[in-house]
């Protein structure tokens, strides 16, 4: 059947369970008759109303909490854009037939967003499940022991709630440190006012929107040279944050002072011996000569840059690879090697978020890597920054950090 014969809007009312939708503004936009039915209110009541003047906390119980926990969940829905399934909750709920009586009864809310166009937040989605006959019936026709049990489980899904709700403050706490970590990796702005650069860093689905992907870019001692970086830490959150750090400082104080790249990585190879977290870490590092148009480089097990010649060429810098930046209790030096560039050509590293799929042959993502470089090969480095991200990076979010930077020589 095609969606122009479906009437979705007797679907909705035809939900079995209790199902409203909000505004932003948590106004009633709709309900479904599910909904007035298990609340005991009419439409009139219900619609273009504020959630909170349709059904307030119970004035008599200086305990409740239900209004506090549902309008902190769809908050949480608007900021984020993702669903949130709230614990159970005790939410009491005027009588319609007396008022000023108070009935008791427990809900399984879950609220999930509905996003427009542009990726905004339009409409909350906001389903309830009634469990107050549920509960009681559990125990049968026991009163006085299903009245234990309800205080019982009203406590545990309370504390769940103050659980849920401290690990969330924890988690944004550490997502703002790691933020800063991030933001601390841009380029001076006396480095972007000298050289067209872009930077970019995509969270996996799902993390906590820092991990231990890292770029960098440093002015180098003698002539006019700059060192081109990115590295990848394995794991997640501060700890990766930290060891990222660590690297990245390393890693740029070495570029200053090193013959090349190669010395470069070699120092910071016997470093990571001694740095806790930063097993199988990779990096590739960069050394760009404005003066005499070349670039030398050397990779740690890292994907190889990309440069980007004018007349369309797409060359991988793939003739200076070796392991890992740990893998050698005693470290060998690293090769390093030179390429030519022409004004006008574009350097790209990156992480291998943006190029590595499960189940995928690496050559398969590099190929797919050239042609948007290609695609887009007069646009400006922020263009193009936005656009291979688009373009490489799956739809639903990516399963693994990424980082880029885009240099134009």
């Amino acid at each position: 059947m095609a969606d122009a014969e479906i009437d979705y809007a007797a679907v909705f009312q035809g939900l079995p369970g209790m199902v409203a939708l909000l505004t932003p503004d948590l106004v009633y936009a709709d309900v479904n008759e599910e909904y007035l039915r298990m609340s005991g209110r009419t439409r009139e009541q219900v619609v273009d109303r504020f959630l909170f003047d349709v059904f307030p906390d119970n004035p008599n119980d200086p305990a409740a909490t239900g209004m506090r926990n549902l309008e902190t969940s769809l908050r949480r829905v608007l900021s984020t854009g993702e669903r949130d399934a709230m614990a159970l909750q005790r939410y009491d709920v005027e009588s319609t037939a007396c008022p000023g009586e108070w009935e008791q009864r427990y809900w399984s809310p879950v609220n999930a967003p509905v996003l427009g166009p542009d990726g905004e937040v339009v409409l909350l989605v906001h389903r309830v499940e009634e469990v107050t006959e549920l509960i009681r019936a559990r125990v049968g026709a026991g009163g006085g022991r299903t009245r234990v049990l309800e205080a019982e489980l009203y406590t545990r899904a309370r504390e769940l709630q103050e659980l849920n709700d401290r690990l969330r403050s924890a988690h944004a706490r550490e997502r703002e440190v790691a933020l800063a970590l991030q933001d601390a990796m841009l380029p001076t702005r006396r480095q972007r006012a000298r050289h067209k650069i872009a930077v970019r860093y995509r969270p996996a689905v799902g993390s906590l929107n820092v991990c231990g992907d890292w770029y960098d870019v440093v002015d180098l001692v003698g002539g006019n040279r700059i060192g081109v970086s990115v590295g990848d830490v394995v794991g997640h959150g501060l700890a990766a944050a930290g060891v990222m750090g660590q690297l990245r400082s390393a890693l740029s104080a070495t570029s200053r002072v090193a013959a090349g790249p190669a010395e470069a990585l070699d120092v910071l190879g016997r470093y990571a011996n001694v740095v806790d977290g930063a097993e199988s870490a990779t990096a590739v590092t960069t050394f760009v000569d404005f003066d005499r148009l070349t670039i030398t480089y050397s990779s740690a097990g890292h994907p190889p840059p990309a440069l980007v010649h004018p007349d369309g060429r797409v060359e991988f810098l793939d003739r200076a690879t070796d392991p890992p930046l740990d893998a050698r209790p005693d470290p060998m030096r690293r090769p390093q090697a030179t390429t030519g560039f022409s004004r006008g050509s574009t350097l790209v590293l990156y992480t291998d978020g943006l190029v590595e799929r499960r189940r995928e042959d690496i050559d398969t993502g590099l190929a797919r890597l050239a042609d948007s470089l290609l695609r887009h090969l007069d646009t400006d480095p922020e263009a193009l920054a936005d656009a291979v991200l688009l373009e490489l990076l799956p739809h639903g979010g990516a399963t693994d950090d990424t980082a880029l930077i885009i240099v134009r020589l």
